[in-house]
Parts: C-alpha cells; structure tokens; sequence
C-alpha cells in the first residue's frame, strides 16, 4: 500500500483487494466481541482532522484508531485556531511537531489531503476533499458489495456487476471515486441525473448516461446520493426541488427482484429515497456502515505495517499477551 490514500487511484485492484481481505479476515468480527480492542497499533498517534461536519466518517475512524489500540487525537475546525484565521498549512505543521504517524483530513477543498501530505512525515488519508474525492467510501462500498455479491474470498466477484449511480453527481466526490473504483473492480456503471448535475466531459469517465429513472430496471446496484446543497454555491441547478423529487427520488417500486440499494449517508428521505425504501430490506446503509469501521481499521493498520515490513495482525484472542506485545514491539522496532 502507497505512502498516502489521498485517491482511489492510489490503489490498484490488487492492492484494493489486499486491503479488503484484511478487513474480513482480521476486524469485520471484532465488533461482536466482548472485548472490541486489539493492541496492533498501540503507541502510535492518529490526528483526525475535519473541517466539515461528519457523522459516519468521523465516528469510523475515530473507532478503528481506539480499536486499535492507537492514541488518537480529534480535532474539529470549529474549536481548534482554525476559527482564530490559522492557515491549513501552520495547522500542519502545528500537528506534525506532535509526530503524529497519520493524518486523516476532511476539507471543503479539493487537493486539501495532498497538500497536507507535502508538510508532514505522517501517512494522510484523504477523508473527503470538497468535490474531489472519498477514496475510504469508495473502499468499504466495494467491501459491502463483495459481501453481497460473491464473497470477500472471490478476487473477481464482482466482475460484471452492474451498478448505478443516481443523484447530484457533480459536486459528490463519493461518486468520483465509486466510478473510478467500481470499475477497477470489474464493475459496469450507468450514471443517472439530470444534465445539470452531471460533470462536463462526463463521457471521460468511461460509464453509461442516463437520465430517467428507467435506466435502473436492468442494474445489480442502486446507489443513490443526496442534493449536495452546501456545494452549489447560490447556483441553480434545477428548476424546482419538487421536480426533482418526482424525476429522480427513488422508492420501492423502482427496485426489482435481487436489486440492493446503497446510500454513503446521510440520508435525506423524501429527496433521493423515499422513506419505505430507506426502511427496507433491498437496501444496504447500515451494512455500508459497518463495513466502514472494519475497512477503515484495515487502512489504518496497512497504512504502517505495509511501510513498515511488520508482520501480522493479532487478533487472535487465543495468543498470549507476550506474543502480542512482541508483535507491537516488532511494529515499533522497524517503523
């Protein structure tokens, strides 16, 4: 695994798939322990850094840096000297003088993670830069569709699968990295939205257009996303709310037999989902959620140990406490 996942396209197929069995093998079960903690990561430091409101992402982390054992330190734009005009850049280098070994930023901007990573030793994660991208989201969409569609144990499962994207894909950069990734993974993918709300040269990305909800009846995958109304910045992009509700809101009489519905959150029901479907069976938010804290926990561990040359991970509750100590010991002697 690179240095930094500031793109989906730091990873290739191999490394997306390393990545996931990782995340199956190693912590999809932690959680339904008694004891949800490992000491893989003990003594090391994780700056969460978040300029934007964040519920799921910033729980995530949080979590997988605490399950891990790491000292991980929270900071929110909203109480930090950011509010006194601290620049992005003197904020960097205020967290690096704590030596932290990684960095996870969320920023309005895009190219926000990549420039952090030019004024600091610590592995960045880009956790969502503006309309740019959400490589981390894109990673546990993969992780819940390889759940549901073949197993995390098929490297190509997911070959063929057909999916389609609906909503504001102009200013998501969830849908940046899904189109990128899912069809690194094999997957085909139709994008769904009134002109207005999709990119200029959109034809690049090398998906399908379409613009009526009819497109959905022959896809596996319904990924919806939200009116993204904080990055619309005054513009109008539609003629009225309602008659996109009525065009593009999707419930479930749009959903056939073996499709399943996916969501990054938040959702806002009555917009993009109706509130029956958001409540059903045929969709998959809440597996997306926790997929999340099990992939995130997995790049956070082969962030450093693939940089490192450490060996496994230990979660086995059957080894001893000496073994695992080593094994942390081990982490430190060569990171």
């Amino acid at each position: 695994m690179s240095w930094n996942l500031l793109s989906i396209n730091d990873l290739s197929r191999e490394e997306i798939e390393s990545v996931l069995a990782t995340a199956a093998k190693d912590f999809l079960d932690l959680s339904k322990r008694d004891i949800k903690k490992v000491p893989t990561l003990r003594g090391r430091t994780i700056i969460d850094l978040f300029y934007e409101k964040s519920t799921r992402t910033s729980t995530s982390f949080e979590l997988a840096g605490k399950r891990l054992s790491a000292d991980v330190i929270n900071v929110k734009s909203g109480s930090s000297a950011v509010g006194k005009g601290e620049s992005l850049k003197d904020t960097t280098l205020t967290l690096n003088a704590y030596r932290p070994d990684i960095i996870v930023i969320r920023h309005p901007h895009v190219g926000a993670a990549a420039f952090v990573s030019r004024f600091t030793e610590a592995h960045v994660i880009n956790a969502g830069d503006g309309k740019g991208e959400h490589p981390t989201q894109c990673l546990l969409d993969i992780f819940s569709l390889q759940q549901e569609f073949g197993g995390l144990d098929g490297a190509s499962s997911l070959d063929g699968l057909k999916v389609a994207i609906v909503g504001d894909i102009l200013h998501s950069r969830v849908a940046r990295s899904n189109i990128i990734g899912f069809q690194k993974m094999g997957m085909k993918v139709t994008l769904v939205a009134p002109p207005s709300l999709l990119p200029r040269g959109v034809e690049a990305f090398g998906a399908e257009v379409a613009h009526s909800l009819d497109a959905l009846s022959g896809v596996d995958v319904i990924y919806l996303l939200r009116m993204q109304k904080e990055r619309h910045e005054g513009a109008n992009f539609l003629p009225s709310m309602r008659e996109y509700i009525s065009n593009y809101c999707v419930g479930r009489r749009h959903v056939g037999k073996g499709q399943r519905v996916l969501h990054p959150g938040p959702i806002n029901r009555g917009v993009e989902i109706e509130g029956a479907l958001a409540d059903s069976g045929e969709n998959l938010i809440l597996q997306q959620v926790e997929a999340g804290l099990a992939v995130r926990m997995a790049i956070l561990y082969r962030l450093i140990v693939d940089n490192a040359g450490a060996g496994a991970v230990t979660t086995d509750e059957s080894r001893t406490a000496g073994a695992e100590v080593k094994n942390i010991r081990d982490i430190h002697a060569v990171g």
